[in-house]
């Protein structure tokens, strides 16, 4: 009710308490994103915050996120967090109208907020993390402080204003200040920032790969099919999906990089640069990603030509053996730049297929965004237990001893990719005309290669699609079926069997625990 009052009594001064209470938001975050510049990125508060809520937020809250937003969910919890801070940084302006110290102590609690939120994430390393929130909140704190005391100041007997005025002048001059010193802080900031990012952009600018001693099999012919609108079979880099809780790229500059190889059953401890890998024999394969979090017919898959060196091959000089062979360790916990990290079988990485140490994508260096320097790929596994990217450490261990970041969100600890198949063509509710209609699209089921793929009609009987050529079990497979359309509207359904003779599932299930089943469908009406 107060700040009603305040507004009817006072509308200038109200608005402009708000006013400073947003001018000491801004400066909060200008000066933590200048400290944040030398100590580094991911300290800052709006991307420690974020990382904190990311890591607090419920699964179904998460799913919503992603098939609401895609890839954009994090810029969309970025804004909100801004939004949020804005409005409170106004509320605290009108409260330090009237209760000035009540008001400049609440700003301190923000920075308290966020020093928690920096030191609790698990890339944290050193207590420097807290210094960009706690000298951010003091500054916006002293600011809210000096501002609110230039709208409560008093002028004396025969002053142009009347005693009860207040110092417009030196408020103007005060808000005016702040405002182009924090712009000038946060340009500094970003500047800084930019600095460390350009260096990192020069390393890989300065990656030459080398030949792989093994290269991937020419894809085959008629591996793509010539359908309008089907997804291509190797999928572009700039359109690759990306899902993770990265809020800010980490750039990790190649020249200074390694991974560091111990753990149980490790005999001999290793630790590789970026050019001990590139000098070691490489092997480029196709292979198809798959993230846990794809709904049924959802786009995050993709298929790629990844270069790299085999994890196995590391394992084994390392002196580590699969549980099969008697190794203690079943679990490899790879750690990220960023502080993720991710579980993925030992057994699985260590019986015989390309699960590998890339360093390229699509015959150049892996985009920053696809974990460059170096990231990890295993086929047959969702990403979220095998495709660690900015990969610094591998760490060899037992599941019953640790779990990774998702089994502790309730994710399960072993994840092989389903059997699954997507429509991408017509689109759902397209209003193709009567007569022939080619419905395409692809089917996966990693490590086990796709057998078949059918096509029902509505309520009609399963019908076999024409499938493309293979080119490995690892990779997605193309298919299409033409369809001799009539008039009205109809439900189009598809399903998979994969080489293991498992077709399909029609129950429906959301991604959690271990990624979604059903079949996809579309309804389209043909005209």
């Amino acid at each position: 009710m107060w700040s009603v009052r305040i507004f009817r009594t006072q509308p200038t001064r109200g608005t402009l308490a708000a006013t400073s209470g947003l001018l000491a938001g801004f400066a909060a975050l200008a000066v933590a994103e200048l400290v944040a510049a030398f100590v580094r990125p991911e300290a800052g508060p709006v991307t420690a915050v974020g990382g904190a809520a990311v890591d607090r937020t419920p699964e179904p809250v998460k799913d919503w996120a992603i098939r609401n937003f895609g890839t954009a969910d994090k810029l969309v919890l970025q804004l909100g967090i801004l939004a949020t801070l804005a409005l409170f940084a106004a509320l605290l302006g009108l409260i330090a109208l009237r209760y000035r110290r009540t008001g400049s102590a609440g700003v301190l609690l923000f920075g308290v907020v966020g020093v928690a939120a920096a030191l609790s994430r698990p890339d944290s390393a050193s207590f420097t993390d807290a210094l960009p929130s706690l000298l951010g909140a003091v500054v916006a704190a002293v600011l809210l402080w000096f501002l609110i005391g230039r709208l409560t100041a008093r002028r004396g007997a025969g002053s142009p204003q009347p005693e009860t005025g207040w110092d417009r002048r030196g408020f103007l001059i005060a808000a005016s200040a702040a405002a182009v010193a924090s712009a000038g802080a946060g340009a500094l900031g970003r500047a800084v920032g930019n600095r460390h990012g350009k260096e990192a952009a020069a390393s890989r600018n300065s990656v030459v790969l080398p030949r792989p001693a093994s290269p991937a099999d020419p894809t085959p012919a008629g591996a793509q099919l010539r359908v309008p609108g089907i997804e291509p079979f190797v999928t572009p880099n700039e359109d690759f999906y990306r899902v993770d809780t990265a809020l800010v790229v980490p750039k990790v500059d190649a020249t200074g990089w390694h991974l560091r190889i111990h753990g149980q059953g490790v005999k001999r401890p290793v630790t590789l640069t970026f050019q001990d890998l590139l000098d070691r024999e490489l092997v480029e394969r196709t292979i198809t990603l798959t993230c846990v979090s794809n709904e049924v017919g959802g786009p995050y898959i993709g298929n790629a030509r990844w270069i790299g060196v085999r994890l196995a091959d590391l394992l084994t000089e390392a002196g580590v053996k699969a549980p099969s062979r008697g190794g203690p360790a079943d679990q490899l916990v790879a750690r990220s730049a960023d502080g993720m990290t991710l579980g993925t079988p030992v057994e699985d990485v260590m019986d015989g297929r390309d699960a590998l140490l890339a360093v390229g994508m699509n015959g150049e260096p892996l985009p920053f965004d696809h974990g460059f320097p170096v990231r990890m790929v295993v086929p047959g596994l969702y990403g979220y237990v095998s495709a660690c990217k900015w990969i610094e450490d591998i760490e060899l261990t037992t599941f019953d001893a640790y779990d990774a970041y998702w089994v502790k969100r309730n994710w399960a600890r072993r994840a092989p990719v389903k059997t699954q198949s997507r429509i991408d063509v017509p689109k759902p509710f397209a209003r193709p005309k009567a007569g022939t209609v080619m419905v395409a699209g692809v089917a996966w089921a990693q490590h086990r290669g796709i057998d078949k793929v059918e096509i029902r009609i509505d309520d009609g009987p399963w019908r076999p699609a024409d499938l493309a050529a293979e080119d490995t079990r690892d990779t997605w497979r193309q298919w299409s079926f033409p369809w001799k359309a009539t008039p009205g509207g109809h439900t189009l359904t598809v399903r998979a069997t994969d080489r293991a003779g498992e077709v399909q599932t029609a129950q429906r299930t959301r991604p959690v625990p271990d990624g979604a089943s059903g079949r996809h469908s579309v309804v389209v009406t043909v005209e």
